[in-house]
């Protein structure tokens, strides 16, 4: 018999969001003027206000207030009946130095010795469902968001829509774990007050949803996920009714609370560590990355056609506690999933330090991530500017979303005789 299986994302412009594109941000600009600095920064966003809170060593100083308001009006809270703009929200910072006790058992003589910076486990997850090896629903989820969000910037074939938004897929399954086709698509969006009745509202953006953003969404599918895509999918758009109060003004926003989102979608497992704001040091971050490219680069080299990572550290310790592999049954090797982890563990190096090298984690590079996942996007080469009042201009070539490189993959062959 056939199973449901559904995940949901939410846009750059959702409250949660938006507090954890302001923590990377922050991060981003301490790497790009001192790549040694350690940070934990965690953001709340509310009607007209932003909090600034955490933990930092680094030898430069920022105008985060300035930071901040940037990354909020790049989103699009740009407008006073918003009631939260980047111009006009007030900025708080109650950052201060990071704990000697936490920073003795992270920093070492010897950086290949740094310890990891916290106790816990991180998973990675992979899946050979989909190109860039991520799970289906959460995918065409994102997809849907980031089409719905370049509309909105467009502003001419739906000229109503505001920020905050969020979108659900449900993909029907066989037995075999085969997707059969998209069950039911729920997009939830804000938008301005509309002069007509709140049925002609609805009806109206119910209308451009099914049929202005859909059919952009499937143009960016391959063909045989396109054909899942039936007349019989159920939609439900804004199902509440009007969404005109939204963003940080209709919820508080907190960095770290969309965990599921940033990683698989609810498929594979979540050590519950949150990524936004943390340096690399941090293995609820680096560790998780990590895994995620080990996943991808045995799926794509055939040992299974499903695999899930999961790695484990002690704080202040450099070598993990444990490394294991679950194939769900799909291995396609003579091995065991503890003979794959052993030799995992002998192909890839997980020390801390050896993560952020292998990795190139020490770089500015993590805001793109903060928004429509931290895994299935493509690696690529960028130039990015930061400027600062205290420490002048910093151009730097940065690669984004090294984790997502299948640059293993003939090693895995060569190490499992495929």
């Amino acid at each position: 018999m056939s199973y449901l299986f559904t995940s949901e994302s939410v846009s750059e412009g959702h409250p949660d969001k938006v507090a954890d594109q302001i923590s990377d941000a922050l991060l981003d600009h301490f790497l790009a003027f001192d790549p040694e600095s350690k940070v934990a920064c965690e953001t709340l966003v509310t009607t007209g206000q932003v909090v600034l809170a955490g933990e930092v060593k680094s030898n430069t100083y920022l105008d985060v207030q300035n930071i901040a308001r940037d990354v909020i009006n790049k989103i699009g809270y740009t407008k006073g009946e918003y009631q939260f703009s980047g111009d006009s929200c007030g900025v708080i910072s109650l950052i201060h130095e990071q704990s000697q006790d936490i920073n003795q058992g992270v920093d070492r003589g010897d950086k290949e010795q740094q310890g990891a910076g916290d106790q816990g486990m991180m998973f990675g997850y992979a899946t050979k469902e989909t190109s860039n090896y991520m799970p289906l629903a959460l995918d065409i989820s994102h997809k849907i968001l980031q089409v719905l969000a370049e509309l909105r910037r467009e502003n001419k074939q739906i000229s109503y829509l505001r920020p905050d938004a969020k979108s659900q897929v449900t993909i029907e399954y066989s037995d075999d774990n085969v997707p059969q086709r998209i069950d039911t698509i729920v997009v939830s969006t804000q938008h301005d007050a509309f002069d007509a009745s709140d049925d002609i509202m609805l009806t109206k953006i119910k209308k451009d949803i099914i049929e202005i953003l859909i059919p952009k969404v499937k143009e960016r599918l391959p063909e045989n996920i396109q054909n899942l895509f039936d007349n019989q999918i159920e939609y439900h758009i804004n199902p509440t009714g009007k969404f005109v109060i939204g963003g940080p003004h209709g919820d508080t926003g907190l960095t770290g609370r969309k965990i599921i989102v940033d990683t698989y979608g609810g498929k594979g497992a979540h050590g519950g560590g949150a990524f936004s704001g943390k340096d690399p040091s941090k293995v609820d971050r680096s560790a998780a990355y990590a895994a995620r490219h080990i996943a991808k680069n045995l799926v794509a080299a055939g040992v299974a056609d499903e695999i899930l990572v999961q790695v484990s550290y002690a704080i202040g310790v450099v070598k993990p506690t444990s490394i294991y592999i679950d194939s769900y049954g799909t291995s396609n090797v003579d091995f065991t999933d503890g003979q794959v982890a052993k030799i995992v563990e002998k192909l890839f190096d997980m020390r801390p330090f050896a993560i952020e090298e292998r990795l190139k984690l020490r770089n500015p590079i993590y805001l793109e991530s903060a928004a429509y996942g931290h895994m299935g996007k493509e690696p690529k080469v960028v130039k990015k500017v930061f400027e600062s009042p205290y420490n002048g201009r910093v151009e730097k070539e940065v690669e984004l979303f090294t984790w997502e490189k299948l640059d293993m993959v003939d090693k895995v062959k060569e190490a499992f005789k495929l």
